[in-house]
């Protein structure tokens, strides 16, 4: 699988100008050979909506100008790249949307809405209520949106339902100093997509956006794993960049043949269990 990672600023706000930025990002990854082409959350509109959040959204059941253009574009390169989603009950989603031979592929709505810190996503957009692969140009893909690869339970729901490459789209901003000169965020995502990677056995990707927007440095730095979590390559911080990167299907094969934590999964007992915690926490909290 040959991979573009388009790590781009999008502006707060402005679908048109940032369509135009994604169709020229569309045509150098072309260029470059990439079977597929990811963008960061939300990269057509920008992050700190608030009240634009209605005015940037799209519907993906009817046909517009927006849609039909972005549909149009995937012609050339399948994509996957984060949008406002717009649903027939007038819901709001923040969702990640992969277009393949001039249709949408799959919609993954952001399950998790990070109401902590400096984040209350929560007060803009709706729940996602579904996790599941799909079969793309590149095999059977795992779609998450930012905080959606911090619950567990999301990347092994993708796996047992067949993905070998999980794609995590985020808008992170910078937050201080990890290991190093590393940027805080940055060493806390590889971290996590490593070890997501290893425990899985599946490649990933962690598509970031970088620029500024509303007082927030976006930090950038994208990258890809392979199955033991070993960096494929790895773009810059802050800056916008493209970057092209391998995944060898042969390492996802190796990996779960040597450990076949994925084979060996019982969702059953997962189901069950989940469904008596559930249960406990419902008789705890009451009606």
């Amino acid at each position: 699988m040959r991979l573009c990672l388009a790590q781009i600023s999008p502006r707060l706000g402005d679908v048109w100008a940032n369509l135009d930025g994604i169709e020229a990002h569309l045509a150098s990854a072309a260029s470059e050979g990439a079977e597929l082409a990811v963008f960061p959350e939300l990269a057509l509109t920008g992050y700190r909506l608030r009240d634009l959040v209605p005015h940037v959204s799209i519907r993906l059941d009817q046909p517009g100008e927006a849609l039909d253009r972005l549909a149009a574009l995937s012609r050339r390169l399948p994509y996957v790249v984060g949008l406002v989603e717009e649903s027939a009950e007038h819901r709001f989603y923040n969702s990640a949307v992969h277009f393949e031979d001039g249709q949408i592929r799959h919609v993954h709505r952001k399950c998790y809405l990070p109401m902590y810190g400096m984040f209350d996503e929560a007060m803009d957009f709706a729940e996602g209520e579904r996790i599941e692969a799909y079969d793309s140009a590149v095999g059977r893909v795992g779609l998450m949106v930012c905080e959606d690869a911090w619950h567990p339970a999301t990347s092994t729901v993708l796996t047992q339902d067949g993905a070998r490459l999980l794609i995590v789209l985020a808008a992170t901003p910078v937050r201080g100093l990890g290991a190093g000169s590393e940027l805080l965020s940055q060493d806390s995502w590889h971290q996590l997509i490593a070890t997501l990677a290893r425990f899985h056995t599946a490649a990933a990707v962690w598509v970031n956006r970088s620029g500024f927007e509303d007082g927030l440095a976006f930090a950038g730095a994208s990258f890809g794993v392979t199955p033991a979590g070993a960096v494929i390559a790895e773009a810059p911080p802050l800056e916008e960049s493209l970057l092209t990167l391998e995944i060898d299907d042969d390492e996802i094969r190796a990996a779960r043949a040597a450990y076949p934590v994925v084979r060996d999964e019982r969702p059953h007992l997962l189901s069950r269990e989940f469904a008596r915690v559930d249960r406990r926490k419902g008789s705890r909290n009451g009606p």
